[in-house]
């Protein structure tokens, strides 16, 4: 009998085991079908409540999503963001179902790609609003070239919106901790030279209309009067 019992002790600790690990399973279980569940109704309000607002017609008019249908991409901007959210609460299940299994390994990896989630997000909407921004900045340069007749408005236009864009992805690739001292550097002597040009080419070929601005606020005849 002692011979059987030694035998059988391993089987008995397995049998053990086992029986405390089936609960934590089972539990493990319940939560990743609530997370799922979950997630799905986080991704259908966060894209209704995007397209509430119109933020997929921001960034159509952005040029984001033409940029992600040139690439291949199906869906559209707003549609990425409710996918990262949709993964998020996954990752965030699947961080509570290991936590309850005590595999911790596994949730520390995990938890790095939720922190990273976020970030990615914040990024996507700060390249929409910034591309936003800096087609209305060249639009606007173009008007106003195109005002005083000076030529390559076009160019000038295109030059200012894509200064102002290599900012708002600097930002974005901020916040994913990507890029460093040497890229931002880098950037600002860029577009330090973008900026000088534009302003010498404002400053030549809008001598005219600045001249006729002056002229009306502050006219000659007025100044002559005061001379005399």
């Amino acid at each position: 009998m002692e011979k059987i019992d030694i035998m059988l002790e391993p089987v008995q600790a397995f049998l053990l085991q086992i029986a405390g690990f089936l609960p934590r399973l089972a539990l493990a279980v319940g939560v990743l079908v609530a997370g799922w569940l979950l997630a799905k109704f986080a991704r259908f309000a966060i894209l209704k409540a995007l397209r509430a607002i119109n933020f997929n017609v921001l960034t159509e008019r952005a040029g984001l999503d033409g940029f992600l249908k040139q690439g291949g991409i199906e869906t559209d901007t707003t549609g990425i963001i409710g996918l990262l959210i949709y993964w998020l609460v996954i990752l965030a299940a699947l961080i509570i179902g290991f936590n309850s299994m005590g595999l911790t390994y596994i949730t520390g990896l995990l938890g790095e790609v939720v922190r990273f989630v976020p970030k990615v997000i914040v990024s996507l909407l700060i390249l929409a609003v910034g591309a936003y921004f800096a087609r209305f900045v060249g639009n606007a340069v173009v008007a106003y070239c195109k005002n005083i007749a000076l030529q390559d408005s076009d160019i000038l236009g295109k030059l200012a919106q894509y200064a102002i864009m290599t900012f708002v992805v600097l930002i974005a690739l901020d916040q994913v901790n990507v890029g460093g001292d040497i890229v931002r550097q880098s950037f600002l002597i860029i577009l330090a030279g973008v900026v000088f040009a534009l302003a010498l080419a404002f400053g030549l070929g809008g001598k005219d209309a600045a001249a006729e601005l002056i002229d009306r606020w502050w006219p000659k005849e007025r100044g002559k009067g005061k001379d005399d």
